[in-house]
């Protein structure tokens, strides 16, 4: 396991890169992290705190990319995105101008903070806008690739980091190209998808599946959005069913997103999805990450359980 969590690895590969490329510009919503401190520290002129002002930073923000600089936004995830919608509709997704905004608590993050800091609809609602890439990160390694590639391509981008500290699934120097990765090959015909933490909570309920007897599972951890439609396929070749887990209302999250590129290629793959039944609406209990979980239905022994029920 690495002793940094998402956050932290990435900043760190931002402060790395932005000491020797003064065009690297952060701007934060009033947010702070150990290595983001070493930013504001070292690198001063380089850092911007506009408050607690997502719209605002925004604006600064694309404002500064048009004139060459290469800017990262930060702040927890539904005000990074939701909060500015407009902004990132007309300056990012319409004028196509560059930037990178870090959203921190994916999902249920922040989970005793309510409902207001919980993030379960930007896959959702980014995907839909073009231009925009999502970068659901599922552990440190990927976080300082993804942190790399926002400088070196200066492209249009939304980072959703997790708060937990997370093992590593990858090695230094893997290659993120593909925007997807099978972590273990199927040995039943059946494989799991996750994206960010809920990749971890994949792989969990395949173990618990495994010990009790039953069937090795594939997991698959897709980790870009929009779909890469021709990497999923050849992921999937061989398959009769994949399951989608996700810490994210079912419609338009990631099960929507699989769903849409098996179907559009006829890859011929039957598709389950877990995810947080919209009809419930929103979440206003308490208890940590799992007991929120399991208001929706998707803690581990609820997912262990509906698998087994698939299989």
């Amino acid at each position: 396991m690495s002793n940094l969590s998402q956050r932290d690895a990435f900043w760190t590969r931002v402060y790395e890169m932005a000491r020797e490329n003064r065009d690297v510009i952060v701007i934060s919503a009033d947010m702070g992290a150990p290595a983001l401190d070493a930013i504001r520290r070292d690198l001063s002129a380089q850092f911007l705190n506009l408050g607690i002002a997502e719209q605002n930073a925004v604006v600064v923000g694309s404002g500064l990319a048009l004139e060459g600089k290469t800017v990262f936004i930060y702040a927890i995830a539904p005000f990074v995105t939701l909060r500015c919608l407009e902004q990132i509709r007309v300056q990012n997704a319409m004028m196509k101008i560059p930037l990178t905004l870090v959203g921190v608590g994916a999902g249920f993050g922040y989970a005793d903070s309510g409902p207001t800091h919980h993030m379960l609809e930007d896959l959702a609602v980014l995907r839909a806008f073009p231009a925009i890439e999502i970068d659901s990160i599922s552990d440190g390694v990927m976080a300082r690739a993804v942190a790399e590639r926002s400088i070196k391509e200066r492209r249009i981008n939304y980072v959703r980091l997790d708060r937990q500290t997370l093992p590593d699934l990858y090695q230094p120097g893997q290659d993120f190209d593909d925007g997807l990765a099978v972590l273990r090959p199927s040995e039943c015909g059946v494989a799991l998808i996750g994206t960010g933490v809920m990749t971890h909570q994949a792989l969990a309920v395949a173990d618990e599946i495994a010990k009790k007897g039953g069937p090795k599972l594939g997991v698959i951890d897709l980790y870009r959005l929009p779909v890469n439609g021709q990497a999923l396929v050849q992921a999937v070749k061989g398959l009769k069913r994949v399951a989608t887990i996700e810490e994210h209302f079912l419609p338009g999250g990631l099960g929507s997103a699989v769903v849409e590129a098996l179907s559009d290629r006829n890859a011929g793959v039957a598709v389950s999805r877990f995810g947080l039944p919209a009809e419930k609406g929103y979440c206003y209990q308490y208890g940590g990450r799992e007991a929120l979980r399991g208001w929706y239905g998707v803690s581990l022994p609820q997912l262990v359980e509906g698998v087994r029920r698939l299989l």
